[in-house]
């Protein structure tokens, strides 16, 4: 892939640019729709609901069982998103620049257009959650159960940042990862040891917040080298002695109490023991890349991965809300809830998985509108300026960010239904290219 990126490229580089264009991989598709799925099933075994005469008890079943840490090895899937999500960047990335001849900077193209995939399925989100939290504080709602709700609630949008932040650095390490695709990755490993270094040595928990670039932007890296065919060239006993020095580097990480060996615990803001779990993570996945690929070839798994994968933001978004608002109203209408923990309880969880993720397509479609994609730009036009794409950026990514560190509020929820649609308003914005020649 060329690295001159500025202007229009030659048709030369161009070429070269459709040439390393990876082709599409439904082994992708599934693994992205199987991480979001996993994490609605998380999220349903780690809530337990029961209403008795002392009256409402949320606990933690998952969480309580004895294998529960040694879980969270194998369940913390937000590694292996991100390195999907940087195959697909990767994808994405080179396609922008084979096409930009006769349009501006495709670096701008290209972080207006992921931006605003990401954020459009947002709005609404935070729209309900503004009216919804508004309400319940006008009506009255004890302040303590309202937090408590709020954080359930806004507890999943710490990926919208991440990823969003993830997203704007996309054209800068595709350049880097041209140049020194290892040095890149050293270089990010050890910025994300030296953050962790600088947090556990002052005690400054916020310092984490740093490595919001290093572990995910490793991560990514990861799935830049996937779209080169790098993890398809190697064989499979080094593809499986990589994972296992990967994941036997977790044990003592994670056993001298700087870590958590609780992958969860070292997710936000993410640590050290993330990158090396991409690692194995990436590595294992093309282990069963051959077998998952058959798996795609038949119509039924093409059929889930779509109806599923489809709105797989818009799942992620809105699932934790639902679970709150089923189990709200079953509730009010008294119906039974089993003990959570029990045989029972965990019977139940599949169905519980079931109506949620119905609950939520239904969701999807009455929101598709707000999930559209950015049009390509048509000849001789371009994105708005840095200056305009960095105001988009801040509004979107903004209220994320904020939430992740300051836990959802009514207030927040008001910035984010006024500040996200202002951004992405911004980010659909064109302009004319300058110095481009149409035919």
């Amino acid at each position: 892939m060329s690295t001159k990126q500025a202007g229009a490229p030659s048709s030369h580089s161009a070429q070269d640019a459709r040439g390393t264009i990876a082709q599409r991989d439904l082994v992708v598709d599934l693994i992205r729709t199987a991480c979001v799925v996993l994490v609605v099933v998380v999220h349903v075994t780690m809530v337990g609901v029961a209403s008795d005469a002392s009256g409402i008890r949320v606990t933690s079943p998952l969480q309580e069982l004895p294998w529960y840490v040694a879980a969270t090895w194998v369940g913390q899937v937000m590694p292996l998103f991100f390195v999907v999500g940087g195959f697909a960047s990767a994808v994405g990335w080179r396609s922008t620049v084979a096409r930009a001849g006769s349009t501006g900077d495709p670096a701008r193209d290209y972080v207006a257009t992921r931006l605003v995939r990401l954020f459009r399925p947002a709005v609404p989100l935070f729209v309900v959650l503004a009216v919804g939290l508004g309400l319940a504080t006008a009506l009255g709602t004890p302040a303590d159960l309202l937090d408590e709700l709020a954080f359930g609630i806004g507890s999943p949008l710490w990926f919208l940042a991440a990823y969003g932040i993830t997203q704007c650095c996309v054209p800068f390490m595709a350049r880097l990862h041209a140049r020194a695709p290892w040095r890149t990755l050293l270089v990010l490993l050890l910025l994300a040891a030296a953050v962790d270094a600088v947090r556990l040595g002052t005690g400054v928990a916020e310092v984490g917040l740093l490595n919001l670039g290093p572990v995910w932007l490793f991560a990514q890296q990861l799935g830049f080298l996937w779209a080169d065919g790098w993890f398809a060239r190697r064989s499979r006993l080094l593809l499986l002695g990589t994972a296992a020095v990967a994941y036997a580097a977790l044990v003592p990480l994670t056993s001298v109490g700087l870590w958590a060996p609780d992958m969860l615990q070292d997710l936000n803001p993410p640590m050290l023991p993330l990158a090396f779990l991409a690692v194995g993570q990436a590595c294992l996945v093309q282990v069963v890349h051959a077998p998952l690929t058959r798996l795609m070839a038949t119509r039924p798994a093409q059929a889930v991965v779509f109806l599923l994968g489809r709105d797989g933001m818009t799942i992620y978004l809105w699932h934790l809300p639902l679970f709150i608002l089923l189990n709200g109203v079953g509730l009010l209408v008294g119906l039974p809830f089993p003990e959570p923990g029990s045989g029972t309880w965990w019977a139940t969880r599949a169905l519980a998985v079931v109506v949620l993720l119905a609950a939520a397509l239904g969701v999807a479609r009455l929101v598709r509108r707000a999930d559209r994609p950015l049009p390509r730009l048509v000849p001789g036009s371009d994105r708005p300026s840095w200056v305009v794409l960095a105001v988009g950026a801040v509004c979107t990514i903004g209220p994320a960010f904020a939430v992740m560190q300051l836990h959802l509020s009514f207030p927040l929820a008001l910035v984010g239904a006024v500040a996200i649609p202002v951004g992405t308003w911004l980010l659909t914005r064109t302009v004319p290219a300058v110095g481009v020649r149409t035919m």
